[in-house]
């Protein structure tokens, strides 16, 4: 079997593995505890925040430790538009459907629960918000803007310094969701300008379970999660030491060895873009062809059920997936397909075939051997819709 669905998750790296290791074991203390115990596992939660700092070029105190990414998206939007609305009244968030739902579904519940008044930005063709589009939609009462760095369904990486810049002019803080982004990309909150990041661990050959938010000093946020004081009153719970160990660990190695990481992955991904493209026919690539992410290709191919090619290609021994959040009996586009404006024929047919640090030349030759016959047998069976 060979994966190609790097980009719902990643294997625990070794080295990670191997750091995380003393904290279940001999190291097992709470960090709110005073006696050794605790102010040895305290010193290891403070080491891996002041990492994660560094590279993030921010304050450690600025660092909240989270469950993981759809918590620090539900912190950074919850937390940051309740407490703007009642600083200043303001009650517009700014986003897009094509977001992570733990963005989309949150700014949802905030309108429909909470009273606050949603835009969806649109996007362009290739699925990206403009600096131009935040603009013509920032207003005087606007709580906050969301855009993610880069699309887990179609790769794309927004221009989130330009739109930084809009809000900041606008004095508007900008959250971008970086779950998908942080293995590849630079994660300088201060080159990028963002107010808050968020990030996700088992993305980047890091453990599930753990994420983290950035959160610049002196904005507006309040806790969404009540109990002790952990995470300087901002989230509550015992903190999970081996987690947010393994969590700072999987960073550095990804910021250390990015360069490389790149290096392998670009031309494999080139190669499948390039391939399928050629001897395929009715297909589509989704996402900008060059600012995309460099382990990501995504594909809607006319006149196929993703949720079939899926199945079909894991039978031919390859695991991928399909950006369409199909349901059996019920299917529906993906919301960022359709955003694209992509007809039903097209969006239905959607497929994300993303690498990691395992995947070699022989896996991409094998998968562009197989795709072309499987691609043509879902094809056959399909029903229209």
């Amino acid at each position: 079997m060979i994966y190609l669905d790097y980009a719902a998750t990643t294997p625990l790296d070794s080295r990670v593995f191997d750091a995380m290791l003393p904290y279940f074991t001999e190291n097992f203390g709470n960090p709110s505890s005073t006696h050794r115990y605790g102010q040895k596992a305290e010193a290891a939660v403070e080491t891996a925040r002041e990492t994660i700092a560094g590279i993030l070029n921010c304050r450690p105190d600025e660092l909240i430790f989270t469950s993981c990414g759809s918590e620090s998206d539900n912190l950074a939007l919850r937390g940051v538009a309740l407490a703007r609305r009642k600083q200043s009244g303001a009650n517009r968030i700014l986003t897009a459907r094509a977001e992570h739902h733990a963005v989309s579904k949150t700014a949802e519940r905030l309108e429909k629960e909470d009273g606050f008044q949603v835009e969806w930005l649109p996007l362009d063709e290739f699925g990206r918000v403009t600096a131009q589009a935040v603009e013509q939609a920032l207003s005087a009462d606007t709580a906050l803007v969301s855009v993610m760095y880069s699309n887990n369904e179609i790769g794309t990486i927004n221009p989130i310094c330009q739109i930084a810049e809009i809000c900041r002019k606008y004095a508007v803080p900008l959250h971008t969701d970086a779950v998908q982004a942080a293995a590849y990309l630079p994660v300088d909150v201060e080159a990028l300008g963002v107010d808050l990041l968020s990030l996700g661990a088992h993305k980047f050959y890091g453990p599930k379970g753990i994420g983290a938010l950035y959160i610049r000093k002196g904005t507006p946020i309040q806790s969404i999660l009540t109990g002790g004081g952990q995470e300087f009153g901002l989230r509550a719970g015992t903190h999970n030491v081996p987690l947010i160990v393994g969590l700072a660990e999987a960073l550095r190695l990804a910021h250390v060895e990015r360069p490389q990481r790149v290096a392998h992955l670009l031309p494999l991904r080139d190669a499948i873009i390039a391939t399928v493209q050629e001897t395929i026919p009715d297909v589509r690539l989704t996402g900008h062809p060059t600012e995309r992410v460099p382990n990501h290709a995504s594909f809607v191919f006319k006149g196929v059920d993703g949720n079939l090619l899926i199945n079909l290609l894991d039978a031919a021994g390859f695991a991928c997936s399909s950006g369409s959040a199909c349901k059996t009996g019920n299917p529906q586009p993906s919301e960022v397909l359709t955003s694209l404006g992509l007809p039903r024929e097209w969006a239905l047919g959607s497929l994300r075939v993303t690498l990691g640090l395992g995947t070699t030349s022989e896996d991409v030759q094998a998968f562009l051997q197989t795709l072309p016959e499987v691609v043509e047998k879902a094809r056959e069976l399909s029903v229209p819709r």
